[in-house]
C-alpha cells in the first residue's frame, strides 16, 4: 500500500488525469499483463491498457545509479475504498519541477 498519491501538473499528467503511486520496478511495484508503451522523450514511457486505452503506469527508461528502475502506477485504476484515505501530494512538473506542500486533501476528496 502506498503512503500517498501524487498529482502532477505537467502537460501529460494533467491530460491523463492520473494520480501516481511511485516506487521501483519489481520491488515496490510489479506490473503484470499486457500494456502498450509510448516513449515520452528520453526519460520514460507511458503505458496503456491495450483493451480500454487507460494509462496504467509510467516506467523510467534509464536505470538509477543503484541499478533500480523507477516506476509509478495510476491509482485512479484502483478500487476506491482501499486507497480513499491516502493523502495527495502535489508535484509541479510544469514549471518548477518541485514538490509542493500538501493541502490536506485525500483521494476520497477527488472522487465525486
Amino acid at each position: 500500500m502506498p503512503e500517498s498519491a501524487t498529482a502532477c501538473n505537467c502537460t501529460a499528467c494533467r491530460r491523463y488525469g492520473t494520480l501516481w503511486a511511485y516506487g521501483h520496478e519489481d520491488e515496490d511495484i510489479t506490473v503484470t499483463g499486457p500494456t502498450t508503451a509510448f516513449a515520452r522523450g528520453r526519460a520514460l514511457t507511458f503505458n496503456f491498457c491495450p483493451q480500454c486505452g487507460c494509462v496504467t503506469h509510467w516506467r523510467g527508461l534509464q536505470l538509477e545509479a543503484d541499478g533500480r528502475r523507477r516506476i509509478a502506477v495510476n491509482l485512479r485504476l484502483a478500487e476506491p475504498e482501499p486507497i480513499a484515505a491516502l493523502p495527495i501530494d502535489h508535484f509541479d512538473g510544469l514549471d518548477a519541477f518541485d514538490d509542493l506542500p500538501r493541502d490536506g486533501r485525500c483521494i476520497r476528496d477527488l472522487w465525486f
